[in-house]
């Protein structure tokens, strides 16, 4: 992965020019910024290998969006990374994520987060789950109730944390904010009141959990989708499921490539490149994709098959891929094991 393609990166984020034909997706947000439409997520990467992992992901992969939280507990080794890859702070998009026990605190965490990074802005800032937890629980974590349950502080509104979110955004100290875990109901919560309609809602997005009508929503509104754990979780079925694989030798793909492609676009492709594309790209969901890897083979093959995925699936391909979690496979990899998932 040379120069040439971060040359034609900086091109589509307006920094210059270049005739490479591979280019990594943008999309456009609801305030006009841009953001790659593929990013590296950290989450349960281990300190001591995200930092290879992001460093090699920006030098040499080709990658400029790095997906973090403060939940993680690894931006230190995060932002470490981004340093050590060489690449300017001006070409990262960094994402990161406000923590359920900081709602009422939403600077102060955030002030947390750039020190660990070493960066003095985000390029986007997300409530991380729409559950505020007791800030002066028993745990800074995941603070419980004598009986076990979440500490939560349902004396706190969401719409007040949005307020905070605003501020923050005011200041300069974020170019863009969003939401995490959302349901409608949750958005619901906040948009009345809203002077800033959230950019995105980062979820749980895959073939086994579409999530169809949230989706819609969210598209109505003009928040982009963005989708964690795209090819499920460790030791994931979608990676053997029948129709992604049958798919997948159609093409001669890979099932990440099918599952990554399936959710990703090219919308800036059809107005600003010079390439000659197929149509078939117009099928695609235009979701903002996350997939996690700290090894540097599937890391750059998260890349670049599903990249050219874009350019094999078919509509009735894709048609085929959104009916499996209606035919009986619907099933969520995350929400089953996080301590949240009782209170959304």
């Amino acid at each position: 992965m040379g120069a040439n393609r971060t040359d034609l990166i900086n091109q589509e984020l307006g920094k210059g020019s270049t005739s490479d034909p591979f280019v990594v997706p943008i999309v456009e947000l609801n305030n006009g910024n841009k953001i790659p439409a593929l990013g590296l997520g950290t989450w349960q990467s281990k300190p001591e290998e995200v930092t290879a992992a992001v460093s090699y992901a920006l030098k040499d992969a080709g990658y400029r969006h790095i997906d973090c939280a403060w939940g993680y507990v690894n931006e230190k080794d995060v932002g470490a990374g981004i340093r050590e890859s060489g690449v300017p702070r001006s070409e990262v998009f960094i994402t990161s994520k406000l923590w359920g026990t900081w709602h009422s605190r939403v600077e102060e965490c955030l002030d947390q987060t750039l020190a660990n990074l070493g960066t003095d802005y985000l390029d986007l800032y997300l409530i991380h789950w729409p559950i505020p937890l007791n800030p002066n629980g028993n745990h800074p974590f995941i603070p419980t109730l004598p009986d076990g349950t979440r500490d939560v502080d349902h004396g706190w509104k969401l719409q007040d944390t949005w307020k905070q979110m605003e501020a923050v955004l005011k200041k300069g100290k974020v170019k863009a904010i969003g939401v995490s875990n959302f349901s409608v109901a949750k958005l619901e919560e906040i948009l009345p009141t809203a002077e800033v309609i959230p950019v995105v809602n980062q979820l749980e997005l895959h073939i086994y959990n579409p999530q169809h009508k949230l989706v819609e929503y969210l598209k109505s509104k003009g928040i982009v989708p963005q989708a964690y754990s795209p090819l499920g979780s460790t030791n994931s079925p979608l990676l053997t499921d029948e129709t992604v694989l049958k798919i997948a030798q159609k093409h001669s793909l890979n099932p990440s490539d099918v599952l990554i492609g399936y959710l990703c676009t090219f919308p800036f492709c059809h107005t600003r490149c010079n390439r000659t594309h197929s149509p078939q790209l117009l099928v695609a969901k235009g979701f903002v994709v996350l997939p996690k890897s700290v090894t540097p083979s599937r890391i750059e093959s998260n890349l670049t098959g599903s990249i050219t995925a874009l350019e094999k699936l078919t509509a009735a391909d894709t048609s085929e891929l959104d009916g499996l979690a209606a035919g009986g496979k619907q099933k969520r990899f995350v929400l089953a094991c996080n301590p949240m998932s009782s209170y959304l």
